[in-house]
């Protein structure tokens, strides 16, 4: 996992075939009421200048420009909504338009989690998994406040990040401990060096009320969204706030929002090892000639790491945390469980950490060339605006043995990550989030049995949250993270009924 707080993204595995194939292998709160009326009064005015889009930046990842069919566009919102006359930030927006313009609905506007993953970076990839949806609606997704474009969080240089993913982030001894405390306190220090000013202000309500921005000024009356990950959160506190503004809304792959920090990390701790044990029995069918590992091979890896990381072809190392990181991100998709294959008998029979780094570094936001995208500082910023939770080296230690048993790959990771937001200067605004949303039209909630980033259980109680007739719980019993993208025909044309018909399906509907 990672010194950050391991929020779910649906970002990891886009992002996993094509590196691999490539080498070879917060916020302010405040009353939904005085939102409405900043919004009425401004957004609606506004007239976005579309333009040809750019390829996306280091900041967002990188990677080639999208092509002709996408436009980009800038949004200014207040930096803080508290003073909506003050100084102004510009959010990145990106779209394709709908290729049926004569039964075109409006837009469908899409977070895919994070939080810290860029929207601009990440919806044309995606796109082909949307072409039905694309029909009736302008595809749209947008650089959230604190990432990428939209005023992205900056903390720590390339090199500074390559040499913290060094230090040992599950300390064994107290010098071990000290060194993780002072790299903690030196990105801590340099996020609110480089990004101090933006820090207070990036949280999930205010991005939130930066998408009512959005929907006034595509010219929509009712936001319809789609939201994956942590974009569930966000999309559940949008209800909260704009309840008569909902749309047709899908929540996939979705965050429990009746969870604090610690319960949510323990809770994704047990769904990654629940993902781990899925993949290590479906292995025999996987593995082919390269074998397959059994859990005491991975603990044992581990254990070794923890004191003699692997060489790379890179130059680079592969500490245990990063393959602990290589680990999760293969867990995303059943897809990418060959790669994991690959890499876990790639370090245990030859010694070598290519395939695990790289899987890892798809967790991170590093290309290949070297250069981090923001997602972990807008991942922490983001975080530790939203939680007031603030942890304690003991409060670590008290919970380690929960941890551990919950998983001995991923426990000690988890816990360790706790400490995240301990000392970040801004404080945080909730215990956990409040999306119950009275009024708002239904909600269609989609859990996954075998997710491991978001564990199947979050769907139940968001839908319970969202309130009696708004959110209408879909089960999928799978593997991977998230749904609708996982080829299941069944969760497809549901969604797609509800989306480009509004057919609202059956509360507690399952797709095999």
């Amino acid at each position: 996992m990672s010194t950050e707080r391991p929020r779910a993204t649906a970002l990891a595995s886009a992002a996993l075939a094509v590196a691999l194939t490539a080498t070879g292998c917060g916020g302010g709160s405040g009353k939904s009421g005085d939102a409405h009326a900043d919004t009425k009064d401004r957004s609606a005015s506004v007239q976005l200048q579309w333009k040809p889009c750019t390829a996306p930046t280091p900041a967002q990842g990188g990677g080639k420009a999208p092509g002709k069919a996408w436009e980009c566009a800038k949004l200014p919102v207040p930096l803080d909504y508290a003073k909506p006359d003050g100084e102004q930030i510009e959010l990145a927006l990106i779209r394709a338009k709908a290729l049926d313009a004569a039964h075109r609905i409006g837009s469908l506007v899409f977070n895919f989690g994070g939080p810290g993953g860029s929207g601009i970076a990440t919806l044309p990839g995606l796109s082909e998994s949307y072409a039905k949806l694309r029909d009736r609606y302008d595809l749209v997704s947008f650089d959230p406040r604190g990432v990428g474009e939209s005023a992205g969080v900056r903390c720590q240089s390339d090199k500074e990040l390559d040499a913290a993913s060094q230090i040992d982030a599950t300390p064994d001894d107290d010098t071990e401990l000290q060194a993780t405390l002072a790299a903690n306190k030196a990105y801590i220090d340099a996020c609110s060096r480089n990004s101090g000013k933006t820090l207070p202000h990036v949280g999930t309500t205010a991005a939130a009320r930066d998408m009512d921005r959005i929907r006034a000024a595509l010219g929509d009356d009712k936001l319809h969204y789609f939201g994956i990950s942590y974009g569930t959160e966000l999309g559940g506190v949008y209800a909260h706030l704009f309840p008569e503004r909902v749309g047709r809304a899908v929540l996939d792959a979705v965050v429990d929002p009746t969870q604090d920090p610690l319960q949510g990390d323990l809770g994704q701790t047990k769904g990654f090892q629940l993902a781990l044990d899925d993949y290590l029995k479906d292995c025999p069918s996987e593995g082919g000639s390269i074998g397959c590992p059994t859990q005491d091979d991975i603990t044992t890896l581990l254990k070794n790491l923890d004191k003699t990381p692997l060489p790379t072809s890179q130059g680079r190392k592969l500490t245990q945390d990063q393959a602990v990181g290589g680990i999760a991100a293969a867990l995303y998709s059943k897809d990418t469980w060959k790669y994991l294959t690959a890499g876990l008998a790639e370090a245990i029979r030859k010694g070598t950490g290519n395939t695990l780094l790289l899987l890892s570094d798809s967790m991170s936001g590093r290309s290949p060339d070297g250069r981090y995208s923001n997602l972990q500082a807008a991942n922490r910023a983001v975080s530790c605006d939203d939680a007031q939770q603030r942890y304690t080296v003991d409060d670590v230690k008290r919970q380690l043995p929960e941890f551990r048993q919950a998983s001995p790959v991923f426990g000690e990771s988890a816990a360790w990550s706790l400490l995240a937001c301990t000392g970040w200067p801004v404080k945080g605004e909730w215990r956990t989030p409040e999306v119950s949303a009275k009024g708002a039209a239904p909600i269609v909630v989609i859990g996954n049995t075998g997710d491991p980033a978001t564990p199947y259980e979050g769907a139940r109680q968001m839908a319970r949250q969202l309130g009696d007739g708004v959110g209408i719980q879909v089960t999928y019993k799978g593997e991977g993270h998230g749904a609708y993208n996982t080829g299941s025909a069944c969760t497809t044309n549901l969604v797609d009924a509800y989306l480009l018909d509004g057919k609202v399906p059956t509360a507690g509907t399952t797709c095999a």
